[in-house]
């Protein structure tokens, strides 16, 4: 079975990123077998843990922590979702490494009018054509060219990069940020945040 839940942290919380995809069955299964594995972390430091990601009803919230509270105490919240992801529903900004993620792989290129979000990252094995949009919690990698609209870090996360062959766009975004592109084109960009500015090399 695919995971659904996936487990990372900060020096401020354990953040529990639930897919959006994912049927509650199987994450509550999950966050039964993972049990150990999340006081593992948590007891470290004892900082609140966040989940995140699937919009769970409030019962589905007193199911999961019913679960955690065998092991662990109330600092549990829940979290903005991942099923809204974008510049307008960043409610805070944060930096956490992406080397490692989910990745939601999209075969073909996405043409006008098509979006394609996902709570981690998105590989795009094709063009990100003009009116297409991407919007991805961690990074965006496109094999071919990015035209239309590329959010990397919707969730907040300011590491995240997007790579592609090369760029025509006007703009990307990365997290909160979003850098205007004059040039026509670059080839082979590596983008990232520097600060609070976007840069392409």
């Amino acid at each position: 079975m695919k995971s659904c839940i996936r487990i990372s942290r900060t020096k401020e919380e354990l953040k529990i990123a639930v897919n959006a995809a994912a049927e509650f069955d199987e994450v509550l299964e999950e966050f039964s077998a993972k049990l150990g594995y999340i006081k593992k972390y948590y007891d470290k430091d004892k900082i609140p843990i966040h989940i995140i990601g699937k919009a769970l009803k409030e019962n589905e919230q007193t199911a999961v922590r019913a679960i955690l509270k065998q092991e662990i105490d109330d600092k549990i919240t829940f979290g903005d979702t991942s099923e809204v992801l974008g510049l307008h529903a960043i409610k805070s900004t944060f930096e956490s490494s992406v080397e490692t993620s989910e990745t939601k792989f999209i075969k073909g290129n996405l043409r006008s009018g098509q979006r394609e979000e996902f709570s981690g990252s998105i590989a795009i094995l094709g063009d990100l054509n003009y009116g297409a949009e991407v919007i991805a919690g961690e990074n965006i990698i496109v094999t071919g060219k990015i035209r239309g609209m590329a959010h990397a870090g919707a969730n907040g996360n300011k590491k995240a990069i997007i790579t592609a062959n090369s760029i025509e766009a006007t703009q990307v975004r990365i997290s909160n940020i979003v850098r205007e592109i004059t040039e026509n084109e670059y080839k082979l960009p590596f983008i990232y945040l520097d600060g609070e500015k976007i840069e392409i090399e």
